[in-house]
């Protein structure tokens, strides 16, 4: 049996970047950047009114000469005594530094006074970004905000990871997908659909395939036809009599990394490869599945996309006591609230139900001494 941090680093080490792809910005939310955003304009390219009012020259009386709407600027210069009337986005005119917002002004049959004090009212060009300002870096997740600043920098496209390909296998004869009908002595399959959305959430492509029954040639047939980024199994890769999995990649040259994990849940976690392909065995209990998927698939996919794998580890006060761990690293499902974490107080393996109302897990290492209320203790939010 191998220890967590150590089945954590042999599983992250293997990992391979996923190329590239040029997608458009209406298709960009979401994606991971792979190459720079490099400002290919200046924003402003000029210095602009920051709002509706008109543009002075020097003095205390001015007289409006002509307008500048946005997209038009004024093509004179002003002079003392003269003014022109412009509107948020126009670019200022020459011989003025000074707009005043259309509320401070008096217009009297075009001669203008205005009141005292106000701002300046002028956006300077390059305020907001130069040409060649870095604006994105690779690896950063495209959001709303920052496609908006790709497309203010003229971008139509961009350079994004391609999503990685991660095809999920349920194994069982007592398993069927929702919808279909249950077997006497069956269960519906969650297991997939749950890994499933973990992969669209944390940034891939996940495919569902049909699920293998507990015929060897048949799941190592299934097996076999794969081609992934990365294969995740779900459920029989213990070591029951009909728990095949590891015989069937067996069949096809798989390479073993580890094989049970000193944790708890997801102590029979795999990982291998099958030639370049790496291979994740996610336990068949479902909350042990989840847990697994959470802590090994998900920061496997961020170093496919070049992101940080960090699981994001949070300080947290115990609301009540939890007692003695064994050799084994604990991961407690839980609820967060602030600086404040609660322990669920049923923490079976197969306990869906518990597992949506967690949002985290309590990390208790392996032989912590039991923990009073108010003790600190790490948390990792769940997807």
């Amino acid at each position: 049996m191998i220890a967590f941090d150590a089945a954590r680093a042999l599983v992250l080490a293997g990992i391979r970047l996923v190329g590239t792809e040029i997608i458009p910005l209406s298709a960009a939310r979401g994606r991971v950047l792979a190459a720079p955003v490099l400002a290919r304009v200046t924003q402003p390219p000029q210095d602009v009114s920051a709002m509706d009012g008109y543009a002075l020259g020097t003095g205390t009386d001015w007289t409006v000469i002509g307008a500048a709407p946005a997209g038009q600027p004024f093509e004179g210069t002003i002079t003392a005594g003269q003014a022109v009337r412009v509107f948020t986005g126009s670019v200022v005119p020459t011989g003025t530094d000074r707009v005043a917002a259309q509320e401070d002004v008096t217009d009297q049959r075009g001669t203008l006074t205005v009141r005292a004090g106000g701002n300046r009212n002028i956006r300077a060009a390059g305020q907001d970004f130069r040409t060649g300002d870095v604006l994105l870096r690779p690896s950063d997740i495209l959001h709303p905000r920052s496609i908006g600043l790709a497309a203010a920098a003229n971008y139509p496209w961009l350079t994004v990871r391609r999503r990685p390909r991660v095809a999920i296998l349920a194994t069982g004869d007592e398993v069927s997908l929702p919808g279909e009908p249950i077997a006497t002595g069956g269960i519906v399959s969650s297991n997939a659909h749950a890994i499933a959305a973990l992969v669209q959430s944390a940034g891939g492509e996940a495919s569902i395939l049909p699920i293998a029954s507990d015929r060897l040639d048949d799941l190592s047939a299934v097996i076999g036809s794969v081609a992934a980024d990365l294969l995740v199994t779900c459920g029989g890769a213990s070591v029951g009599d009909f728990d095949l999995v590891q015989r069937a990649l067996a069949a096809q040259a798989f390479k073993r990394a580890f094989w049970q994990v000193a944790m708890r849940p997801g102590k029979p976690l795999l990982f291998g490869y099958l030639g370049s392909m790496p291979v994740l065995g996610l336990p068949g209990n479902p909350v042990s599945s989840y847990v697994c998927a959470v802590l090994f698939m998900v920061p496997a996919i961020a170093a496919m996309l070049g992101r940080s794998t960090d699981t994001g580890r949070l300080s947290c006060r115990l609301t009540a006591a939890v007692g003695a761990n064994d050799h084994r690293q604990d991961f407690i499902r839980a609820i967060r609230s602030g600086a404040d974490v609660t322990a669920l107080l049923r923490q079976d393996s197969s306990l869906l139900t518990v597992l949506a109302q967690a949002n985290c897990l309590i990390v208790r290492p392996p032989h912590a001494p039991p923990a009073e209320a108010g003790t600190e203790v790490e948390t990792i939010d769940l997807p």
